[in-house]
């Protein structure tokens, strides 16, 4: 699990007691999934009663420009955040439910590199998100 407070140390910004409550809160809720700002204040609030939802926003806003966490647009009207990780992995968003999946695949890292080259240019980055509804399976 990748550490937003050691992160965010690491790439030289000032960690004050409220950043400490908010990294901490990030870090522990990217395990189970990508929250949104509203849900990181909630969690940061339990710890902290005295953090406001302008400060979460200030903070997270901050985070994302220290190359922290990164901001996702899922298609549902909030930005979620994860904390940035050590391996590129991609998303699948059920759009019924709004269950986010992650997931790794060679083939398709294979065939992006080859996109990019066949069109002149060296791949530095990419985004995948594929948007999706459960198959229903008949018994």
């Amino acid at each position: 699990m990748i550490d937003v407070k050691k992160l965010c140390s690491e790439k030289g910004l000032r960690m004050t007691e409220q950043r400490n409550i908010i990294a901490d809160a990030i870090t522990e809720m990217s395990v189970e999934g990508h929250p949104d700002v509203n849900e990181i204040f909630l969690k940061a609030n339990e710890m902290d009663k005295n953090i406001s939802i302008a400060t979460v926003y200030r903070t997270v806003k901050l985070f994302e420009e220290y190359g922290a966490i990164e901001k996702h647009e899922f298609k549902d009207g909030r930005s979620r955040y994860e904390a940035i990780e050590d391996h590129h992995h991609d998303h699948l968003i059920d759009i019924e439910t709004g269950e986010i999946h992650e997931f790794t695949n060679d083939q398709i890292e294979t065939i992006q590199r080859s996109v990019a080259e066949s069109l002149g240019y060296k791949l530095v980055d990419h985004r995948l998100e594929l948007y999706g509804i459960k198959i229903k399976k008949n018994n």
